[in-house]
């Protein structure tokens, strides 16, 4: 009387496999986006903790040089003495507000600095990062002449490339620039 019908409930196996292949080619594409992603975050994090180095050697800079003065570019025997550099050059001493000699260059691919300029064998040491590679560092100073028709305010114009990261694969390139003006009048 009652006959029972046939109905097919459940999958076949043709469609698991499509399900499942195509399951797994959104979720290889999805892992290959998140680790894209955690790695520009590496990325960003190792430049921003890098870059505010920098940034804080350069304001710190920028400060020693606006309040001192008698700026001297170059590398000469006697750097107390001011002296113009309008085609620039990787090294500067100046005295500062202290009454120290105080001196940046570009050495190895750091910003050294050292306080006892005027000696023979003065000491420097790094301000920045390990991580920083420094691959240019220019100082422009112009107005410091002393002949009586010198009517410009001392200038020192700061010019720096270079590299941020530790890794090659992480590392960005940089360029920054700031003009720092004496504060004390000298015109």
């Amino acid at each position: 009387m009652f006959r029972k019908q046939k109905t097919n409930r459940g999958f076949t196996l043709i469609e698991i496999m499509t399900s499942l292949s195509v399951f797994l080619i959104v979720m290889t594409i999805s892992m290959g986006a998140i680790l894209g992603i955690f790695d520009a975050n590496r990325k960003s994090e190792s430049l921003k903790e890098v870059m505010d180095n920098l940034n804080f050697a350069l304001d710190s800079m920028s400060r020693e040089i606006r309040f001192g003065e008698n700026y001297h570019c170059g590398e000469d025997v006697d750097v107390t003495g001011p002296q113009n550099c309008p085609g620039g050059d990787s090294f500067i001493s100046f005295l500062s507000s202290d009454g120290l000699q105080i001196s940046y260059k570009l050495e190895s691919g750091a910003i050294k600095k050292t306080t006892n300029g005027a000696n023979e064998n003065p000491t420097f040491v790094e301000v920045t990062a390990p991580e920083m590679l420094i691959e240019s560092l220019d100082f422009y100073v112009i107005g410091t002449g002393v002949v009586p028709s010198n009517t410009l305010q001392p200038k020192v114009h700061i010019k720096l490339t270079g590299r941020a990261g530790s890794k090659a694969k992480t590392q960005s390139t940089f360029t920054i620039q700031t003009l720092v003006s004496q504060r004390l009048l000298d015109i």
